[in-house]
């Protein structure tokens, strides 16, 4: 029912002039229109903030505008909630220790279809919107594609009407603010909290209370069995903090709950009282330290100890809300919690929910064994991320023991159970029992996270194809032999809302034009570009959309670094975290290469390229610190230099981030995805990058391989060994030099980083990166050089053809439905989590 009809009811029983006062009220909170949401902003301004309007600045405009939008989402998020309760519906719990959300109030107004009321409102306040959605702060809760990965799912799966509730830690300083000092990352604190946080609602009569430490007790029950008691040394309470996840077009709002760490008792009264305030205020300290950082470093003990603390203690509270919801406001009984709830575990970070809810089932709920196993089972899927050694997180036993006394002695029994099966499926196979065991029984004696989510989730996935079968053979390969039911394959995707119709205004005008407004939730419409990608006038609209995106990322990168891009110019870009594995030194070996050639030939014909970098660095990672310092040398020299600045520039875009992301996607011609093969589990830059026309050069690794097959082979840059390649080159004894040896080019290349050119003859700065690369090269570098060069010379020659490289720009576009999460979250919920639409009722009505 609309605003008009109900207010014309209301009338019938009330004055004309009562009517009308409640109809302004109502519509200043929940009218769509571009005068209620200004008046909106104007009471929010008076009555929230208490601004006087002479010290009234853009930043408040934006705290006002954010309160105003979250007021017309408020209905949506209630009646969702209550939709999901009243009808028992099964909800996906997504427990993630990352989400890496971004602005929210620039997708809240896309969701909503606000955005032209509030540029109207804010105009009449004398407001710019573009300048008003800059003051937005940036929740930094996560460090890179995981965390993103996951706040993309929650947009889908409000958009797709699926009900949902994500799991996760509201840390009070997220990932760090990078800063550039003489080419160096330096981290500074990301406060992002500082002004509060307008979108999320504090409650914190809703809490939850997490012990660790201690000691365990057994006992018999009152029917003679045996149970055990966890006695926790200390203890903590999880507070709720729930922020609204609203859908495109639709009027769902799930909801992302993320929890804060307090102390049960904030202020020790006794020792306040005897002058000990230290004392007195240790529990809330200690307390407060588990929600404080994201990443804290785990270089150190009590980094890994912290680690490991942040990771229960969100888990244990989201098991425990899950538990509540079902058993409180459901009325159900915790035997249906199966088909009811859907946990995903995103990656080995929230394993430990196996071991928890075993504990809240068979301690605090009393149920058997056999019975809370079966439902454990049932509830859990595991979503591996990564095949590097390093990235399976193993806990040491000594420090479980410390930390989480009964957990351990619940993992030991999932242990003794499950080797007992391995045993009866794979008799006298005592080294497959060795490698499939929980427990690491080599040196140091550690819990394999990987190895506990597997055993304990019904439903295994990787997250790209090539990815997932690899975990078939390596890192899970034993796992997948005993149940290889449970495995299963779910491509990662992106949201076209935020990374095109937000971050590419432009594309989206076209687009909408071309293909009519459909699109954005049903991405696979873009093929409907594929015939058309050789028109001419389509192709003239193309390149005007890019290029003003490329005017635009040039202005950013000369207001944040001092460079001067031109937009006529071959943008090659390279955004990610900063890790050996995806070799951001490889790219810089082809752009020193590119540099001595010029040098060497100044009439060397070749197309004007910006090679653009950006990307955080882990604050404990050297060599990676060293890889940034090396790419902002390179630009220093390069961009100084004339015999070669009319024809290459060098930039890297300090702190990168979500905000910036959306300036640097759509701007790119080329897209790196240059990881060594079989090393990156799927990647999802390279996804955006693919939707905002972008051609890749790439190796067949993670979703490259798809990206490849859907766009075809001669719209793709490949290079690189395979897999295969891969490990045979690595098992016949790889030696670099011997590469280097035979290729002058790349000696001259090596020589010129050794010898200082790019270090203001410092032969010492960059010497263990060129140790690295000449002596070990783990992630073979330099066995890929040459074709990496071959690719690269392709990719000139398709650039000065200006016609194929825009249609095989508009094909990128047009092929790149696959990628939409929307696809990959409605497999998650149709294939694993059973999942179904849940329509809810117009919020006017």
């Amino acid at each position: 029912m609309s605003d008009v009809i109900r207010s014309s009811a209301h009338a019938s029983t009330t004055t004309s002039a009562e009517a009308a006062a409640s109809t302004s009220a109502e519509d200043v909170r929940t009218g769509m229109s571009s005068e209620a949401l200004r008046q909106a902003i104007e009471d929010h301004l008076r009555y929230s903030l208490g601004r006087p309007a002479t010290l009234l600045q853009p930043k408040h405009y934006y705290r006002a505008l954010a309160l105003a939008v979250r007021d017309r989402m408020q209905q949506r998020w209630i009646e969702t909630t209550q939709t999901y309760l009243d009808l028992s519906r099964k909800v996906a719990c997504y427990l993630s220790a990352e989400f890496l959300l971004g602005p929210h109030l620039g997708n809240n107004l896309l969701n909503l279809q606000l955005e032209d009321q509030a540029r109207t409102a804010l105009a009449a306040l004398g407001q710019d919107l573009d300048e008003v959605l800059a003051c937005e702060e940036e929740p930094g809760l996560g460090n890179g594609g995981l965390g993103r990965l996951a706040a993309c799912y929650l947009d889908s799966l409000a958009t797709l009407e699926r009900p949902a509730i994500g799991y996760g830690i509201r840390y009070e300083f997220g990932i760090f603010d990078q800063e550039i000092h003489d080419g160096w990352q330096v981290e500074k604190t990301d406060n992002w909290l500082a002004d509060g946080n307008p979108w999320e609602i504090a409650k914190p009569e809703l809490n939850y209370h997490v012990g660790w430490g201690g000691r365990t007790e057994s006992y018999t029950d009152e029917r003679g069995r045996y149970r055990v008691r966890w006695i926790p040394q200390r203890a903590a309470k999880g507070v709720y903090y729930g922020t609204p996840i609203q859908g495109y077009g639709v009027n769902t709002c799930n909801t992302l709950t993320l929890w804060s760490a307090r102390a049960i008792q904030s202020l020790a009264l006794d020792a306040f009282n005897a002058g000990d305030y230290y004392r007195a205020v240790d529990d809330q300290v200690v307390s407060e330290t588990l929600t404080k950082v994201l990443y804290p470093n785990d270089q150190p003990e009590v980094g890994k100890q912290l680690r490991l603390a942040q990771q229960y203690f969100f888990v244990s509270c989201s098991l425990q809300d899950m538990l509540h919801l079902l058993e409180d406001f459901a009325g159900l009984p915790v035997r249906d919690l199966s088909n009811r709830v859907a946990i995903q575990l995103n990656d080995t970070h929230p394993s430990i929910a196996v071991a928890e809810l075993m504990r809240l089932l068979v301690d605090e709920r009393d149920l058997d064994w056999d019975e809370a196993w079966q439902i454990t089972v049932a509830s859990l899927g595991y979503t591996n991320h990564t095949l590097l050694p390093e990235a399976l997180e193993t806990w040491p036993l000594s420090m479980f023991q410390r930390f989480l006394p009964r957990h351990l002695e619940i993992i030991y029994e999932i242990n003794r159970r499950f080797l007992d099966q391995v045993r009866a499926r794979f008799p006298g196979d005592e080294d497959r029992v060795r490698r499939m065991s929980l427990i690491d029984e080599d040196g140091d004696r550690r819990i394999r996270m990987a190895h506990l989510a597997t055993v304990g989730s019904h439903a295994v996935n990787g997250v790209a194809a090539l990815h997932s079968e690899l975990l078939k053979t390596t890192v899970l390969k034993d796992f997948y032999e005993m149940w290889p039911e449970r495995f299963s394959n779910k491509t990662n995707g992106v949201t076209p809302r935020r990374f095109v119709a937000l971050a590419n205004p432009g594309l989206r005008r076209l687009l909408d034009q071309r293909l009519g407004e459909g699109w954005l939730r049903d991405l696979d419409r873009l093929r409907a570009l594929a015939p058309l990608a050789g028109d001419p006038a389509l192709q003239q609209q193309w390149r005007a959309v890019k290029r003003e995106n490329k005017a635009r990322l040039s202005d950013y990168v000369r207001a944040n670094t001092g460079i001067a891009l031109d937009p006529d110019w071959l943008f090659d870009i390279q955004v990610k975290r900063i890790h050996e594995y995806k070799r951001q030194h490889l790219n810089l070996l082809h752009i020193i290469t590119a540099y001595h050639r010029l040098k060497q030939r100044p009439d060397l014909e070749i197309g004007p390229r910006a090679y653009i970098f950006g990307g955080k660095a882990a604050p404990g990672y050297t060599m990676a610190k060293l890889i940034i310092k090396l790419v902002n040398s390179v630009a220093e020299t390069v961009n100084a230099d004339r015999d070669v600045n009319d024809r290459m520039k060098v930039a890297f875009i300090p702190n990168f981030n979500v905000q910036n992301a959306q300036v640097i996607y759509p701007a790119a011609d080329l897209s790196e995805q240059i990881s060594t093969a079989g090393k990156e589990a799927s990647g999802t830059g390279n996804m955006k990058f693919m939707m905002n026309g972008a051609l890749t050069i790439g190796t067949r690794d993670g979703a490259n391989v798809e990206i490849r097959e859907q766009v075809g082979a001669q719209n793709f840059f490949l290079f690189g060994l395979t897999v295969q390649e891969v490990q045979r080159v690595l098992g016949q004894g790889y030696r670099p030099r011997d590469y280097i040896a035979e290729s002058d080019e790349l000696t001259a290349v090596l020589g010129l980083i050794a010898d200082g050119r790019f270090s203001r003859g410092d032969t010492e700065v960059f010497a263990p990166l060129i140790a690295n690369l000449t002596d070990h090269d783990p992630f073979l570098v330099i066995a890929d050089y040459a074709d990496y060069l071959r690719a690269q010379q392709e990719v000139d020659a398709t650039w000065r053809d200006t016609e194929s490289w825009t249609r095989k720009s508009i094909l990128n576009s047009a092929h790149s439905g696959k990628f939409s999460s929307d696809r990959a979250i409605a497999e998650y919920c149709d294939d694993i989590w059973n999942i179904t639409p849940v329509p809810i009722g117009s919020a006017k009505d």
